[in-house]
């Protein structure tokens, strides 16, 4: 399939693995924030207490979100491995090189993509 396509997969992958390092990077570096946040409120007052609990569920919101697009990038490359990159998943049409540019991981064809969103 890929040929048909005239993309550089060298290069896509060479995105999509440098993301996906990026993106464990700070995985590993944004553990502490998502931890539990104390209840001694002697040390903390309430409002700081508050505080805390929004910055962990922000930093846990950002956990996830990070991790969902790890799965997309795995999706992607994957799909590399199978010669279906650049495929729309659902029509298994061609992928225009300008979508897969902007997010290299991306599953769907602009129609696919756009019909699922209604």
């Amino acid at each position: 399939m890929d040929s048909e396509l005239n993309i550089d997969l060298a290069a896509f992958k060479s995105l999509l693995l440098a993301r996906q390092k990026e993106l464990e990077e700070v995985s590993a570096s944004a553990k502490e924030s998502q931890g539990p946040v104390e209840l001694d409120q002697t040390r903390v007052g309430r409002l700081s207490r508050m505080d805390a609990m929004q910055m962990q569920s922000m930093a846990q919101e950002t956990e996830r979100r990070r991790g969902m697009e790890l799965l997309r990038i795995r999706g992607a490359l994957q799909r590399m491995e199978n010669g279906d990159y650049g495929y729309c998943t659902v029509c298994d049409e061609p992928i225009y090189e300008k979508r897969l540019l902007l997010e290299p991981s991306i599953p769907t064809c602009i129609a696919c993509a756009r019909s699922s969103e209604q």
